[in-house]
């Protein structure tokens, strides 16, 4: 009897499973980053307007995107709608944009300003080849009807993001 419950003992240790969780875990760095390699500054060519553009005393924004692998990611840059700090303003903004190639480092990149896909502030560009590709911003804002903005600084930012396809 003695042997019996020893064995049945045995045998139920030896079908009763014991389980264990084992992580695995890993990092991935993307394969695209982004750079602001020239910032923005507004001119104020008319009391009532900023602007980046040379001729009105600004400067245009420029980011570089760098990709080591082609074909698996979107850039979509926003050219700003808001400001992020401004005096006080009580009158209306009309804001305007642009954003283009400035440059890139393969000439098989020379389709991405054709293929862009532009659509309220934003505009998006596959980025087919791998390199870098810098593109300028244009941004303009005007303030209510022949209204003088008031003195002060004004801020906003360009967003610039790498998605991945």
């Amino acid at each position: 009897m003695f042997k019996s419950i020893v064995t049945l003992g045995a045998l139920l240790m030896a079908t009763s499973a014991f389980a264990v969780d084992s992580p695995i875990t890993g990092n991935v760095s993307s394969k695209c980053s982004v750079y602001t390699d020239t910032a923005g500054v507004y001119g104020n060519p008319n009391p009532d307007e900023l602007s980046t553009l040379p001729a009105d005393g600004g400067v245009m924004p420029i980011i570089r995107y760098d990709v080591t692998i082609a074909d698996y990611y979107t850039a979509k840059l926003s050219w700003p709608n808001s400001f992020t700090s401004a005096p006080s303003l009580t009158d209306s903004l009309t804001w305007d944009g642009e954003i283009e190639v400035a440059s890139t480092s393969d000439t098989g990149m020379a389709g991405y300003e054709a293929a862009k896909i532009e659509y309220e502030n934003h505009t998006e560009y596959d980025l087919t080849v791998a390199g870098s590709t810098w593109f300028k911003v244009t941004s303009n804002v005007t303030y209510g009807v022949d209204k003088p903005l008031p003195g002060g600084e004004y801020k906003a930012n360009v967003t610039a993001v790498c998605i991945a396809n």
